[in-house]
């Protein structure tokens, strides 16, 4: 199985704006946890994410793609105020995964060492009525790439964590 390669970008502003994913996309709970904490060590550097962003995953590639691209995980705003996506907007077409990044400056940590780290929420949307469970995970980084907290989850009630909840309202119908 070839590996999941995956090459931030930065738009015109200089912030984190999204990731191309090669190779494959992640194909389980654990490599979207791994995923996620190379995401969250981005957002852990000054000015890369300067407020807490939704990303989701698309199947569109670049114009002009590097062989083996096979889609990307885009910015779709921010979480509050302006651009920030809509209660549903990605109801029709529902994503593989939904990220949410959180900067140093709004992350809550996870014990007093932990201050100043960011952190990240990765939400895989299942269909429970059909008995495929959500699955999430949670990353914690320091400035330095220290991760300081992952654990991944299976069976995710998403009305248990707020950052499962804003994920799954943005999917809700």
């Amino acid at each position: 199985m070839p590996p999941v390669e995956v090459s931030p970008f930065a738009g015109g502003d200089r912030q984190l704006s999204g990731f191309v994913v090669s190779g494959r996309w992640p194909a389980s709970t654990r490599e979207w946890a791994q995923f996620l904490a190379l995401a969250v060590r981005l957002a852990a550097v000054p000015g890369l994410v300067p407020t807490t962003t939704v990303y989701r995953a698309v199947d569109d590639v670049p114009e002009d793609p590097q062989p083996g691209t096979v889609g990307l995980v885009t910015a779709a705003g921010p979480v509050l105020g302006d651009g920030a996506p809509r209660p549903g907007q990605f109801s029709e077409e529902s994503p593989s995964a939904l990220i949410l990044l959180h900067p140093p400056a709004e992350s809550r940590p996870s014990t007093p060492e932990a201050a100043g780290s960011a952190s990240g929420c990765v939400l895989l949307p299942g269909l429970p009525h059909l008995g495929l469970e959500h699955r999430a995970a949670w990353v914690e980084a320091e400035v330095d790439g220290t991760v300081t907290r992952l654990v991944s989850q299976v069976g995710v009630d998403p009305l248990r964590d707020p950052d499962t909840a804003v994920l799954a309202m943005l999917l809700a119908a």
